[in-house]
């Protein structure tokens, strides 16, 4: 899957956080209002987030309508997997992951190991 691209992580980053499937002006509108783009532009990188199943889409009229197919986690969770089953030693990447996390995000992830495991960690 990979990390997305720029203008990619953008719409999809608004279509995260709006929480409802948006049109392709909607999300062109919004970005307009930091940077000019065009909506040819976004339609097509859209249409890319569809091809690889990021997105879902209907028609509305002669607009496409576009909604995530996941959350930010779910893909987040789907980008961690494919890069910890690429290295040549996930438990060595694992470790210094959490080596580098801060008191209170390693506090975090005691707790959600404890929910996980249903025990201690």
């Amino acid at each position: 899957m990979r990390g997305l691209g720029q203008l990619e992580g953008e719409i999809m980053d608004r279509l995260w956080s709006w929480g409802r499937p948006a049109s392709v002006r909607e999300v062109v509108d919004d970005l307009n209002r930091t940077r000019p783009v065009a909506y040819t532009t976004v339609n097509t990188v859209a249409d890319i987030l569809f091809q690889k199943g990021l997105l879902r889409r209907h028609k509305d009229g002669r607009a496409w309508i576009y909604q995530p197919v996941r959350s930010r986690e779910a893909h987040t969770a789907e980008l961690m997997h494919e890069v910890l089953g690429e290295g040549g030693d996930p438990q060595a990447a694992l470790l210094l992951f959490i080596e580098s996390l801060d008191e209170r995000q390693a506090s975090a992830l005691r707790g959600i190991v404890r929910r996980a495991t249903g025990g201690d960690a």
